[in-house]
């Protein structure tokens, strides 16, 4: 039951997703990429050593839609920030952890094993950390500097 439940809901989703993207101002392009066509490097600035980030759509310094997949160690600790847009993270390998709020509380946040899928709304305060060696997939708009 819960399976058919989140396989509604994903579907649900992505027909909404759809259904606006791209932007009527913006064309439409095509994306395919096997794994060993991503380029990972190190993660930027913002965030703690140790982390690789591959940008796999799109430009994180541009107004518009992007999305990055994130690699992290084992204990990888993301501090309390937040974004001025939604952010979307889809977990796709290890275990990571994430609570909300301006403080770093181990005990105050959910486990979300690989496949679970997060949304944080703009401006919401959140922290993570990580279990294993997980990996997520991340889609946001950019602002553009």
């Amino acid at each position: 039951m819960k399976t058919i439940i989140a396989t509604t809901v994903l579907l649900a989703t992505a027909s909404v997703l759809v259904a606006q993207y791209p932007p009527k101002d913006e064309p439409a392009h095509r994306t395919m990429l096997t794994q060993d066509q991503i380029q990972w490097g190190a993660g930027p600035p913002a965030l703690p050593k140790g982390a690789q980030f591959a940008v796999i759509e799109g430009d994180i310094k541009a107004k518009g839609l992007f999305t990055y997949r994130l690699k992290v160690p084992d204990g990888y600790q993301i501090k309390p920030h937040f974004h001025p847009v939604d952010e979307h993270i889809t977990i796709i390998s290890g275990t990571f952890h994430m609570g909300v709020g301006d403080k770093f509380d181990t005990g105050a946040g959910t486990t979300l094993p690989a496949g679970s899928y997060v949304v944080m709304p703009a401006g919401t305060h959140h922290f993570a950390w990580s279990e294993g060696r997980p990996s997520c997939r991340c889609t946001r708009w950019g602002l553009g500097e």
